[in-house]
């Protein structure tokens, strides 16, 4: 396997965990704004407010979406990976 194939794989390996990570980061992050926003304004400075509805929006999310990540990746496991392990 020469470099350029190396490399190739590697980069469509990054593009597609970052596809797959961007709803689950995306949420994470609205919903830690939206709950620091919310403490800011009433002064509550409670830990368990932060954590858990930002873990229920991550599970739900990732719940929603599971269906679209195990797709994207058994896509780029059977039309990249396997070809390049069987030798092409």
């Amino acid at each position: 396997m020469n470099e350029m194939i190396f490399y190739d794989t590697l980069r469509q390996g990054l593009w597609i965990a970052v596809v797959i990570s961007t709803p689950i980061l995306f949420v994470a992050l609205m919903s830690g704004v939206i709950v620091g926003l919310f403490q800011a304004l009433t002064s509550i400075q409670e830990m368990t407010l932060t954590f858990v509805p930002k873990l229920a929006a991550i599970v739900a999310v990732f719940w929603i979406s599971m269906g679209f990540m195990s797709e994207s990746l058994s896509a780029y496991f059977a039309n990249r990976l396997i070809p390049l392990i069987e030798g092409m």
